[in-house]
């Protein structure tokens, strides 16, 4: 076993790990290298040869393929330390890695690490879907990534359950292959993926949307043959007499992502289960001092584009931690809490004055509401919003001074 030492490792070779790799790199770090499980850079971008990426950052539409080409690019440019096909085995708390790659096993120590591993997609399993075991059920990812990286169709007749972005994405993608797409099926009373998304991918070419509705049985021996779609009630009770059978040979899942964080609960970790990833203050610190999160292991994200203008603030604040500048953020401060009709809210805490960049999904769509922060009744920031809906992350700033940051203990946000 080789041991090498690093200034800043970043685990995850994603969109927003070579963001935050580049930053630190920018910032005078000397040695920053990305390790990554995959034979390539880039993450899951490069299925996404769809259009839109880029245009919340950089004012231009690009695809998945050329954005993900372009901060590879960057990380190259920067003089950041690119190792592919290489798998991290364990996590330590004083900031040490080892690392299996073709070169054999590899004890790293860091400086700082951040964290960027992305996050997985829910099965089957995950929504305990009845019925027999056939062939021809697919996540939404992997359906992508066998159209648009391999060539291969994964079927001719589609119903795609869960109305996540992925899953419109591919429902219109199917449809440009010739493909019938019977519908989108949700069990909630609203899309959860982007409402343009919505628009763009379903309604622009006749997809049906099925809110309230489930698949209840699933059919096929070799093959998926059908499934029973039926509504259901708030109470989780299929309605009588609502079943419908669709004859197909795919099922599409699109039932939501959860953040990669095997590695962090490994090392100790505090992870919100409200975010499935790390608790973190304001400069993207984790409870484990020098080990930084960002990305989808952070918060399961709308865009790329936000998700990479956080990663270059966690590269930045990484590289201040290695060069001394900024202390570990793992003091006393205020615990920022998500009060009522807020699902959760990121960074868990605050340990500085200043204005503090939050970011936060609501519980449920809502018109005309306001957005209030607020400590010990006291309020300290509002901001009407015309519309709300949990697809949509809301980013907002919270104002900290001094005296409070010694006064009080909780900081709680509500949507009323």
């Amino acid at each position: 076993m080789t041991s090498t030492h690093v200034d800043v490792a970043v685990i995850g070779g994603g969109p927003a790990g070579l963001a935050a790799a580049s930053m630190a790199k920018q910032q005078g770090v000397e040695k920053v290298v990305i390790y990554d499980r995959n034979d390539w850079m880039g993450g899951i971008l490069f299925q996404c040869i769809h259009d839109g990426f880029g245009v919340e950052e950089l004012g231009t539409s690009m695809t998945g393929t050329e954005y993900a080409e372009m901060y590879v690019h960057q990380a190259v440019a920067d003089g950041v330390d690119l190792v592919q096909g290489a798998m991290v085995l364990s996590l330590q708390p004083n900031r040490r890695l080892i690392v299996v790659h073709t070169k054999g096993i590899e004890e790293i120590q860091a400086k700082a690490i951040i964290l960027a591993m992305g996050c997985r997609e829910r099965t089957r399993w995950s929504c305990m879907l009845p019925g027999t075991r056939p062939s021809g059920i697919y996540t939404a990812g992997v359906a992508q990534a066998l159209i648009n990286v391999y060539n291969i169709m994964p079927g001719k007749d589609v119903i795609i359950l869960g109305s996540g972005d992925v899953g419109l994405i591919m429902a219109r993608r199917l449809k440009f292959e010739g493909a019938t797409v019977h519908g989108v099926v949700e069990l909630l009373p609203y899309a959860s993926g982007l409402p343009r998304n919505v628009v763009q991918c379903l309604d622009d070419y006749d997809i049906p949307l099925y809110l309230n509705h489930t698949i209840t049985d699933i059919e096929g021996s070799e093959r998926l043959t059908q499934v029973t779609i039926a509504q259901m009630t708030e109470k989780g009770e299929c309605v009588p007499g609502s079943e419908k059978i669709i004859p197909c040979d795919t099922v599409l899942l699109s039932l939501g992502l959860i953040p990669e964080n095997e590695l962090s609960k490994q090392v100790g970790i505090q992870l919100d289960p409200l975010t499935g990833g790390p608790k973190v203050s304001e400069r993207y610190e984790t409870s484990s001092p020098g080990i930084f999160a960002c990305g989808n292991c952070l918060q399961v994200y709308d865009t790329v584009d936000m998700l990479a203008i956080d990663a270059k603030e966690v590269g930045k604040q990484a590289a201040l931690f290695t060069q001394s500048k900024q202390p570990s953020s793992q003091t006393t401060g205020i615990n920022l809490q998500a009060g009522d009709g807020v699902q959760y809210i990121v960074p868990q805490k605050i340990t500085r004055p200043g204005k503090i960049r939050c970011t936060l999904r609501v519980k449920k769509p809502q018109k005309n509401v306001i957005l209030k922060a607020t400590s010990k009744d006291k309020e300290i920031i509002t901001k009407k919003q015309r519309f709300v809906n949990p697809a949509n992350m809301i980013s907002f700033s919270v104002p900290i001074s001094e005296k409070m940051l010694d006064e009080a203990k909780v900081v709680e946000v509500v949507v009323l």
